[in-house]
């Protein structure tokens, strides 16, 4: 008898799905720390309820999103937005795509800049290394990309932890004053309904890499399944946003930090040294590899499915690599050509867009239907069982 993988057990029903998702929201959701500042830390005091706001999000969206995949099989985000969205399919696909490129094209502008600062290497290196990375991740496919998510996945918590810990152990009084005296002066005006708000957006907008998780749930086959592991996905997606907020509290509210493009980098000139400022850079370059290959990925599959509803075979290996080759270098030119700056500015746009054709139609016809389906299942297993019993009655 073969012995079954390590992946295929509980870790990979339980623990894979927010593994993956975790590590593809990496890159674009708090790599830089700017993310974190805009959408919580900026608030002061009063921020840590935008993070509550972004762990409640992030866990009703996977429990909902995985038992709606178990019930219907719809591994693929055009199958599955279909199933809540009917032809508004059509216009995830495009919101989709955009946000994908724009995510990698800010990711790979920071993700330069960083390198060149920290490790001296050419900015061109850099990217011309991460493109060959995803690029083979994705020629080999999901079983090699789910072994690289996990252990990049312990890897990159692991920095996160050192970061935190050597920016807060130097500067912890500051943070002490601030939680103190409720100070929130960065953001004058700011309201409790606004923070929680502000922290629902962040996770709208990050609603873009719930799709990476999707191929990971085939192994899922009971809603316990799908509702634990929807709820340590909402956990290791908030985690390194909280790790990121309580350090960018031991600086409020100065502005060389909050008001720095990367303010991880910022925090740390001041109290790390050389090797662990290179460190950073190899965790930033690692973010981007992650985030690209995990909605990439996405697309391919989605891409894939399509095929296979039209008959047609699936892509061919180096057809997805050349795909993934394809994206990332328009996603680069972009990020060089001043392009991004445009784009960015509509990131709470496109995070209203994912609200309109995802949470939206998610809460609403979503729950109607993993409610009706549950209840096809409950009567057909009462009447498996009413028709077994009358089997065997003498």
């Amino acid at each position: 008898m073969e012995k079954k993988s390590f992946f295929e057990g509980n870790f990979g029903k339980y623990l894979l799905p927010g593994v993956v998702l975790q590590s593809v929201l990496i890159g674009g959701g708090y790599a830089t720390g700017r993310e974190i500042v805009e959408y919580g830390a900026k608030f002061g005091a009063m921020g840590w309820l935008a993070g509550i706001g972004t762990f409640i999000g992030f866990a009703l969206v996977a429990i909902l999103s995985f038992e709606l995949i178990r019930l219907y099989k719809a591994y693929d985000y055009k199958s599955f937005i279909k199933e809540i969205a009917g032809p508004l399919w059509v216009v995830f696909d495009v919101v989709y795509i955009l946000f994908m490129i724009v995510i990698i094209a800010v990711m790979a502008s920071a993700t330069g800049s960083i390198v060149e600062q920290t490790l001296g290497l050419n900015y061109w290196m850099g990217v011309v290394g991460i493109i060959v990375v995803v690029g083979v991740l994705n020629f080999y496919g999901e079983h090699l990309i789910e072994r690289f998510e996990t252990f990049g996945t312990i890897a990159l918590y692991v920095g996160y932890i050192i970061f935190a810990v050597l920016v807060i152990s130097a500067n912890y009084d500051n943070m002490g004053t601030v939680f103190a005296t409720r100070d929130t002066s960065y953001v004058s005006d700011a309201s409790i309904p606004t923070i929680i708000w502000t922290g629902i957006l962040y996770c709208a907008y990050n609603l873009v890499v719930v799709p990476a998780s999707f191929f990971t749930l085939k192994r899922q086959t009971k809603r316990k399944e799908a509702v634990i592991s929807g709820l340590i996905a909402g956990v290791l997606m908030t985690i390194p946003w909280f790790l990121t907020y309580f350090a960018v509290m031991c600086y409020y509210p100065n502005e060389s930090v909050l008001g720095a493009s990367v303010p991880w980098l910022a925090m740390m000139q001041g109290v790390a040294g050389p090797v662990v400022i290179s460190l950073f850079g190899i965790v930033m370059g690692w973010t981007l590899i992650e985030t690209s290959t995990g909605i990439i990925h996405a697309l391919i599959e989605r891409v894939n499915n399509g095929l296979s509803d039209m008959g047609k075979k699936r892509m061919t290996r180096p057809q997805q690599a050349v795909v993934t080759f394809v994206v990332l270098i328009g996603a680069m030119i972009f990020s060089k050509i001043g392009i991004i700056d445009l784009i960015a500015k509509f990131y709470n746009a496109l995070a209203y867009a994912f609200i309109a054709i995802y949470l939206l139609p998610l809460l609403t016809v979503g729950v109607y239907k993993i409610i009706k389906k549950s209840k096809e299942e409950t009567e057909k297993t009462e009447k498996t069982t009413s028709a077994s019993a009358k089997a065997i009655a003498p």
